[in-house]
């Protein structure tokens, strides 16, 4: 087979089918600096031409040659843009249907399309296919966003059909890729052990990710991934897509290197036990799947995704963050009013915006001691708040400093009053033995009764309580035994409940933010277990990880970031870990920075150093949460790790570097080069967050054109005396 090279970036091959027209249609879709070519072929059949760098001349994307499906006498192998099953197509497909007669057969040949202007950033394309035997009809959905060179894309699957047919496979998106070598970072682990990397080389065959945990579905690997074309891609260098589908359920990714090293690459909803059942005029709306190219390493790619994130996605990206101290790792089940009560002053204390509450503060009938019991009672328990949430709102006001609280309305223990009283609304098997994670289960959200039921928890807390001033919610376990009673009652299939729990839960927080649009929510699903771009919708954060080691949190932190932006990431400085206080406080300012420790238990010096350390991070969060993130040493590679935020302007940028292993006995004398400065400005560079007693290895009255801080470098001077240093970067 031949390919094909324009400007450094990858074609596709077109390919035939039945339905005969005079020209190709060409449909790009732009950003700023990219462009997917779709173009119809002589029978009407939509497949991708090019994907990669923009042409300047866009007349040019006529010339790519299209090629036919049928090559080598070997039918079946096609760029299509949404592969069909069940006829012409051999390959993985995107789409899979049992008609109302049975058949499984599926062809889409084009009808028409349009570009809407959102504003002059935001443009929506509309593609429409069709079935020429069966009323089926399948519309593309392309959303670009110019400047931040991001694509959000999905599918409308739409049935005209009598009958009833079945979605067997229903995916977001279908892309199609030519390079030497594809080169694919995706991630793994498990409780605490979240984000770990692994690179591989794709070979013939197919690569799947996917998750089949129904609730919590993060758990053992993120729908998230990094795609390199020819050669693996380093932060500054090659060329790379970062890809994420946005769905809090199961997901499933397929990358399918064909017989001519070419690469299709298949995103969506994991048809696994969800076949879904579609009535005549009913519409199907798969998730987005998001994605953004670079030709400039990964580093450009993570920082299109964080523009985008903060202005279009995350639930107010744009604006700030509390500062908050937890009770859990203090308290734990463990407390009344009083301890609470001082650990209000602990806050007004050390600083902080905000008190969060934690587990245990519910149920009488089976009280909330332990994980063991209480899940889904949520009336506050007598014994620990005699005077109720509204007290301790107040309290806490009285003190200075806001107040939040922990739920996790999803679940329900087994040893509950409402489960007692609904065991109808558990997901279960109604002949198994039940299995449980963290002793408890899934609420079914397919059910309309569950839905309200679990608005009306937090409805009911912001009503009586309308000053609380935050929210964490938790879902900590996964789906075992999947089966709904509701579905069954209402007569519908079981296998939509995997897809309908998510959109059950979907809907709740869609009312929830209508009514209470403004207050911030932490998304927490026993760590990371359901971080995406759809519930991110509604939440202002996530929490990464239960695993709060700062030496951890670096690793697990740094992976995140090719996907997040820190104004979503919530890092708490907590007692885990051998390293000192500094270290531990210096690693959560890359975040939204929070305590979980015992503050009275803090000698002068250690409360001292976090007093002021609020204060500097207070001083430059907004660098953190809006600049541009620039990873300049990997931890993976080196003994140590650095990292810089930039403000737009380049006026400002804050440093984070840290010593990760220590087997010499000393850091590295190497400078660092930094990036994202103005080389024509000059810069002064201050130390913030030292120790109470000791003295900066940095020469503040030292000036640093940006020239020479990016070419020559800067030594931060980390070593085994300095294991973490923050600095801060000021032009003059």
């Amino acid at each position: 087979m031949y390919k094909h090279i324009f400007s450094s970036v990858f074609l596709a091959i077109i390919g035939t089918s039945s339905f005969a027209q005079n020209a190709p249609t060409i449909i790009p879709i732009e950003t700023r600096q990219n462009v997917l070519v779709l173009q119809t072929d002589k029978e009407n059949h939509l497949g991708i031409t090019y994907f990669g760098k923009k042409l300047s001349q866009a007349t040019e994307y006529k010339l790519i040659p299209s090629q036919s499906r049928q090559r080598d006498g070997n039918a079946g192998i096609y760029n299509s843009a949404y592969t069909p099953a069940g006829t012409w197509n051999v390959s993985e497909p995107a789409l899979q249907v049992t008609h109302g007669d049975g058949n499984k057969s599926l062809d889409l040949v084009y009808v028409s399309h349009s570009t809407a202007k959102e504003n002059d950033n935001v443009s929506l394309t509309s593609i429409v296919l069709k079935d020429p035997v069966y009323a089926v009809e399948v519309t593309l959905f392309y959303k670009t966003y110019f400047q931040e060179n991001v694509v959000e894309q999905w599918s409308v699957i739409k049935s005209e059909e009598k009958k009833p047919i079945t979605l067997e496979k229903y995916a977001s998106a279908n892309l199609y890729f030519i390079a030497k070598d594809y080169y694919l970072t995706h991630y793994n682990g498990t409780w605490a052990k979240e984000m770990n990397p692994e690179e591989e080389q794709l070979t013939a065959g197919i690569r799947v990710l996917d998750s089949k945990l129904g609730t919590r579905a993060n758990l053992y690997q993120p729908p998230t991934f990094s795609l390199s074309f020819d050669k693996p891609a380093t932060e500054t260098e090659g060329k790379v897509l970062l890809g994420t589908l946005a769905w809090s359920g199961n997901f499933k990714m397929e990358f399918e290197v064909d017989s001519y090293h070419n690469l299709r690459l298949i995103a969506g909803i994991n048809p696994y036990s969800s076949e879904y059942p579609l009535a005549s005029k009913q519409e199907f709306k798969t998730p987005s799947f998001i994605y953004t190219f670079s030709e400039n390493g990964k580093g450009e790619a993570s920082r299109n995704l964080h523009n985008w994130a903060r202005k279009y996605r995350i639930l107010d990206g744009e604006g700030t963050r509390m500062t908050l101290l937890n009770n859990w790792e203090a308290t734990y089940f463990d407390f009344n009013e009083a301890k609470l009560s001082e650990l209000f002053k602990d806050g007004k204390k050390l600083g902080v915006d905000l008190f969060l509450l934690d587990d245990g503060w519910f149920a009488n009938k089976y009280p909330r001691n332990s994980d063991g019991a209480g899940l889904g009672d949520w009336q506050e328990n007598v014994k620990k708040l005699p005077n109720g949430i509204g007290y301790l709102v107040k309290e806490a006001q009285k003190t200075g400093i806001k107040f939040g609280i922990w739920v996790e309305p999803e679940m329900v223990n087994p040893k509950s009053e409402l489960y007692e009283k609904h065991p109808d609304w558990v997901i279960k098997q109604p002949q198994r033995p039940e299995h449980y994670m963290r002793n408890q289960l899934p609420l079914d959200l397919s059910n309309p009764e569950v839905q309200d039921f679990v608005y009306g928890i937090l409805d009911k807390l912001f009503i009586e309580n309308p000053d609380i001033a935050y929210i964490k919610w938790d879902c900590n376990a996964t789906t075992f035994n999947p089966y709904s009673a509701y579905l069954e009652k209402s007569k519908q299939a079981q296998s939509k409940l995997y897809v309908d729990y998510v959109k059950g839960l979907y809907k709740v927080l869609e009312k929830l933010r209508t009514k209470y649009p403004k207050v911030p929510m932490m998304l927490c699903s026993g760590g990371g277990g359901r971080v995406d771009y759809e519930a991110l919708k509604y939440f202002t954060e996530f929490w990464p990880s239960d695993n709060t080691d700062p030496l951890e949190r670096i690793f697990m932190q740094w992976e995140y970031s090719y996907f997040f932006p820190s104004i979503a990431l919530s890092a708490h400085v907590t007692d885990w870990g051998k390293q000192p206080l500094k270290f531990r406080t210096d690693v959560a300012m890359m975040g939204r920075l929070g305590y979980d420790i015992v503050v009275s238990h803090l000698n002068e010096k250690d409360l001292q150093f976090s007093q002021q350390a609020v204060t500097n991070y207070n001083a430059v969060k907004d660098i953190i949460f809006q600049g541009d993130l620039f990873r300049l040493v990997d931890p993976k590679k080196n003994d140590y790790a650095a990292l810089m935020y930039v403000t737009k302007s380049k006026s400002k940028a804050v440093l984070f570097s840290y010593l990760v292993g220590n087997r010499n006995g000393d850091g590295s004398d190497t400078p660092i080069r930094l990036e994202g400065l103005d080389a024509s400005k000059n810069y002064k560079v201050k130390e913030l967050n030292l120790y109470p007693g000791t003295k900066s290895a940095i020469k503040e009255d030292q000036v640093y054109s940006g020239e020479y801080l990016m070419t020559a470098g800067f030594n931060p001077v980390v070593n085994a005396r300095r294991t973490s240093v923050v600095l801060e970067i000021e032009a003059m």
